[in-house]
């Protein structure tokens, strides 16, 4: 693949969109900050933009790792201007392309977060993450658990089964942030990617005009 998910000389897709979702604060091991690291500059050597909440900690290593290998980052901040975004969430400002201002709050842009991306990573995770995979689960994404990483992440497999819900959404898992990025690419390709290149076969790609 691509940096952009080319399909002809007329047609193509956005890059793929990988987002992060994982704990923002609280007791974060030094293992789990290097992997993420490594997934966000995989991520970059891949071409892929990744997506994050704009926040710090676990989310704001992927920017870390992504901006190390040259990616493109896109920051989909709670406040609803640079000004707010400093001074009353005090977030990161370090390694974005594109902020997007939500003025949502921090659940609120939680819709917004998941639904920009192709693929969901969760790693660690408190109350604001669980929310995230809820949200990722009921639209059937694509989820990858970062496995060994704390948080709500090693509960998923049991929150699934206490959802008792099938909504289509695919989880997988695997410790390596490598391996698990694979594992989403092929998940994407499989299931995503058919659908989207069916609907621009009538599509056009520049658009239409409003009448």
């Amino acid at each position: 693949m691509t940096i952009r998910n080319h399909v002809d000389n007329d047609h193509n897709l956005p890059r793929l969109a990988v987002g992060v979702m994982g704990s923002a604060g609280g007791d974060v091991s030094a293992d789990v900050i290097d992997r993420m690291e490594r997934l966000g500059e995989e991520v970059a050597n891949r071409g892929y933009s990744l997506i994050t909440g704009a926040a710090p900690g676990i989310p704001h290593a992927a920017v870390i790792g992504a901006c190390r290998g040259g990616g493109f980052v896109v920051g989909i901040s709670p406040a609803l201007n640079f000004r707010e975004h400093v001074e009353r969430y005090t977030s990161p400002t370090y390694g974005y392309d594109v902020m997007v201002y939500t003025g949502s709050g921090l659940m609120g842009r939680e819709i917004e977060n998941i639904r920009t991306c192709d693929v969901v990573v969760i790693a660690g995770g408190r109350s604001g993450t669980l929310g995230e995979f809820a949200i990722a689960y009921d639209e059937a994404k694509v989820i990858g658990i970062l496995a060994n990483s704390g948080g709500i992440s090693g509960h998923i497999e049991e929150i699934v089964q206490l959802v008792n819900k099938d909504t289509g959404a695919i989880v997988l898992s695997d410790p390596d942030p490598v391996k698990l990025l694979d594992m989403l690419e092929k998940a994407y390709e499989e299931r995503v990617l058919p659908e989207y290149l069916e609907l621009i076969q009538n599509h056009d790609p520049h658009g239409r005009m409003e009448a």
